[in-house]
């Protein structure tokens, strides 16, 4: 009796004590994965594979845009006799050496074809005449487009017997041969003035909405004071206005430390994956700053007009080379931006990961104690 007592306790303690281990396997593995998700362990992974896509992103944006760039539609002017047939031929010549179709815009006469450069309404003028063809192109309206009609041109004159004269009516500074200087500082302006914001996230938590607005703008005026004193008095590579282009560049950089507030409003801390995708991977291979619009893939060329990158580059870029036809419309869509990002972090500020808590009143104090 004693015997099968034993027998049915040992029984019984085997199955507690397989019953108890396989319940302590599973909460062990769901308690493994309970403090995983409760560790730095967990975002530093995702990082990791976030940080791989967006190196490959990168390269591949910047690549795609700026590697092999190929004209698409050129807005150019044309100032010929009605019917010319070598007006004609010329521009089908013109086409088929670029591979692409000029963007026929008839003028009148030469002055009207110059303004509407100056507007940057049109890249080149082909003026037709009987003795040959003059082509005015600005490489200060984009140096890309105004080196690959120079090279097609020639050549396509050659073909046709007919001689061709190349002017430059409107080139670039000393300082800045390839036109690249604009865009550099545009770009210093867009990352400088997300990354400040990520900063004032950091290291100065704690500051209330308004004062957080506050001291974006403080650090994007002085920010594109320096920029531009740098670039203009310091290295003298261009030669700014200088107001102007230091408010530009503020400005900018205000919209770009707006936009991540935003964003870090609405997402916390993956806020850096939108700010930059949207400034960076798309924003300023799209912005015309380093490739012209008419050279860029169609859809980045429309696009980028429409974000702080393009609108800042769009409005330094006239402001130094066009100071006569200046276009409200960049600033309009760095406005745009500003306010959107203003107003979302306002209308949600109580989400965002910062600021300082007011103190409660004290409750049943005595008047007037």
């Amino acid at each position: 009796m004693q015997d099968e007592d034993d027998t049915s306790s040992v029984a019984s303690g085997a199955r507690t004590s397989d019953g108890h281990g396989a319940h302590a396997r599973k909460r062990g593995a769901a308690g493994t994965w309970a403090d995983f998700k409760d560790s730095p362990f967990l975002p530093a992974v995702v990082l990791v594979f976030i940080l791989a896509a967006a190196a490959g992103l990168f390269a591949g944006s910047y690549t795609y845009t700026m590697a092999n760039p190929t004209p698409h539609h050129i807005p150019t002017a044309l100032v010929a006799p009605p019917g010319s047939t070598q007006a004609k031929e010329f521009v089908a010549g013109m086409d088929k050496a670029l591979n692409t179709s000029l963007e026929v815009r008839p003028y009148a006469d030469v002055p009207a074809a110059r303004h509407a450069m100056e507007e940057q309404s049109v890249f080149a003028i082909l003026d037709v005449r009987p003795q040959g063809v003059r082509m005015d192109v600005a490489g200060a309206a984009g140096a890309s487009v105004a080196q690959v009609l120079a090279q097609s041109a020639p050549q396509v004159g050659k073909a046709l017997g007919v001689p061709v004269t190349i002017t430059d009516v409107k080139p670039l500074q000393q300082g800045d041969p390839r036109g690249l200087a604009l865009f550099y500082i545009s770009l210093a302006a867009v990352v400088l003035g997300f990354v400040g914001s990520i900063q004032l996230s950091v290291h100065a938590r704690s500051l209330n909405p308004l004062e957080r607005i506050a001291f974006t703008v403080a650090y994007a005026l002085l920010g594109g004071f320096t920029i531009a004193a740098v670039v203009d008095w310091g290295l003298g590579a261009v030669r700014l206005p200088f107001v102007e282009s230091w408010l530009i560049l503020a400005f900018t950089m205000f919209t770009s430390g707006m936009v991540f507030t935003m964003f870090n409003t609405l997402i916390g801390r993956w806020a850096m994956l939108p700010t930059w995708g949207l400034m960076v991977l798309l924003g300023n291979p799209s912005s015309g700053g380093a490739v012209s619009w008419p050279l860029l893939p169609s859809l980045l060329g429309h696009v980028g007009r429409w974000l702080p990158p393009g609108a800042s580059v769009n409005a330094q870029h006239t402001a130094v080379y066009f100071a006569d036809a200046q276009h409200p419309f960049p600033f309009l869509v760095l406005a745009g931006w500003s306010l959107l990002s203003c107003g979302v972090f306002w209308f949600w500020r109580h989400r965002h990961p910062g600021g300082r808590d007011r103190p409660a009143p004290a409750h049943g104090a005595a008047p007037g104690a």
